[in-house]
């Protein structure tokens, strides 16, 4: 069984910068692709980033050159790094490891 847990969510103000962390309990972390979701309410989950065993990673566009996706093979686990961040970054962050293992979800929000 796996279990992700996300840290790292909060308020901020546009601008600002936030990193995200989310820690795997499953095995074999190394070999899996970890991802970055988000979701507000009434809207379908969006993909913001991903990164695979071999640390490919691919970006949603509104994100990309703000955000950066890492991992912690060691600590077995996934951080995004997000910079300059807008009003609408704002929604629930939840962390994704192949095959179909979801996290809750840390919330950001970034003010007005």
């Amino acid at each position: 069984q796996v279990q992700l847990a996300e840290f790292g969510g909060g308020l901020v103000q546009p601008g600002g910068s936030l990193r995200l962390s989310c820690v795997s309990s499953g095995p074999l972390f190394t070999a899996f692709t970890v991802a970055w979701y988000r979701q507000v309410p009434g809207q379908q989950r969006e993909f913001v980033a991903s990164i695979n065993s071999a640390l490919t990673t691919k970006y949603a566009d509104s994100v990309k050159g703000r955000f950066t996706i890492s991992r912690d093979n060691t600590k077995k686990t996934l951080y995004l790094q997000m910079h300059n961040l807008k009003p609408e970054d704002t929604a629930l962050y939840v962390c994704f490891q192949e095959f179909d293992n979801w996290g809750q979800g840390t919330q950001v929000t970034v003010s007005l």
